[in-house]
């Protein structure tokens, strides 16, 4: 998700404040993620609502009392903080506060299986699944089916990542799935895949080999990687037989490509010349 000016101020500030309340080892950061998942659902469908909760020729104290008296006793009074706390705000559009009300939800859950040492295991979960909707044209259609409903859709996440997956996995992608909000499935898990990598300040590397690669090379691609971006890095690995030989890394918009094929296209290209 992207949003500029002031809204990106607020996000700043509420990613701040939810970091801080999952610090706390009193605080059940998977509850939260429902209860701002919740917040979410309700002020995507009452548009009139998230327009007086972000006007801001409204106080932003008279804001937040009413969200605490529409909220209280609906969600933990941890959600109803912060929810108050952004409300508080100041908002570039009403859309940019439903927004980051759904990244905190995510961010939250993604949190929830870090403390339990699982975060791992939903990066590459999101990166494989996004993978596999790319390639099967047929599930992505069913998946983003709007004539379908959303407990359909829903169901369908559990009968493919049920038992299969970590349950913050299936839930990230039932939210996606059941309530897109105008995005692709595709933008979605790439974002979601994104503030996996970022609770652990890491940057993503999607790595393409002929072959899959060895535990000593992974180790010593990762340390290279880490080395050349001066950050730890991730790395969602990929394999194409067409790629023959070689590799090729994308991290970003950034493209690292060693592989045999391209070569032989940029030798054919010089000739052709």
């Amino acid at each position: 998700m992207t949003v500029h000016g002031a809204s990106r101020e607020a996000l700043v500030a509420a990613r701040e404040r939810l970091d801080a309340l999952t610090d706390s080892t009193s605080v059940d950061a998977e509850a939260l993620a429902g209860d701002l998942a919740a917040v979410t659902a309700l002020l995507h469908r009452e548009v009139s609502l998230r327009r007086v909760l972000t006007d801001p020729a409204q106080a932003g104290d008279a804001k937040a009392e009413l969200a605490g008296r529409l909220l209280g006793g609906q969600v933990s009074g941890e959600a109803v903080d912060l929810v108050a706390g952004l409300v508080r705000s100041r908002w570039s559009s009403s859309r940019d506060l439903v927004d980051s009300l759904e990244e905190l939800a995510s961010i939250a859950d993604l949190t929830a299986a870090q403390k339990s040492g699982a975060l791992d295991d939903v990066e590459d979960e999101l990166f494989r699944f996004e993978r596999i909707v790319g390639s099967n044209a047929a599930l992505r259609s069913a998946l983003t089916d709007r004539t379908a409903s959303a407990s359909a859709r829903g169901t369908l996440v559990k009968e493919l990542l049920g038992g299969r997956a970590r349950p913050t996995t299936e839930r990230l992608v039932e939210r996606l799935v059941t309530a897109p909000r105008g995005r692709s499935l595709e933008a979605g898990l790439e974002s979601l895949a994104k503030l996996a990598a970022d609770r652990r300040e890491r940057m993503v590397a999607v790595v393409t080999t002929a072959v899959p690669l060895s535990d000593q090379q992974k180790q010593r691609l990762g340390q290279s990687l880490a080395k050349l971006y001066g950050r730890q890095m991730h790395l969602n690995l990929d394999v194409d037989p067409s790629v023959l030989g070689g590799i090729k890394v994308q991290v970003g918009d950034e493209v690292i490509n060693g592989s045999i094929a391209d070569r032989i296209e940029d030798a054919s290209r010089r000739m052709a010349g």
